[in-house]
């Protein structure tokens, strides 16, 4: 399923790379883009939303609604 986040603290591409690396940790095989000028990841996974958005915001960003 794919899932959008809208992400907020994503400030560089370090940040970008932190966040995709999160979400691998959790599923290796999703498709992961994270783009900080929009504010938003896009995810391609067959976790949970919400497992996913945990992993985002473990890493320290937030996450809104």
């Amino acid at each position: 399923m794919k899932h959008t986040f809208n992400v907020q603290g994503m400030t560089c591409e370090h940040c970008e790379k932190a966040v995709v690396r999160a979400i691998r940790q959790l599923d290796r095989t999703a498709e992961v883009v994270a783009d900080r000028t929009q504010n938003r990841v896009e995810v391609s996974s067959s976790q949970a939303p919400e497992a996913l958005k945990q992993a985002i915001i473990d890493e320290g960003y937030t996450v809104l609604a």
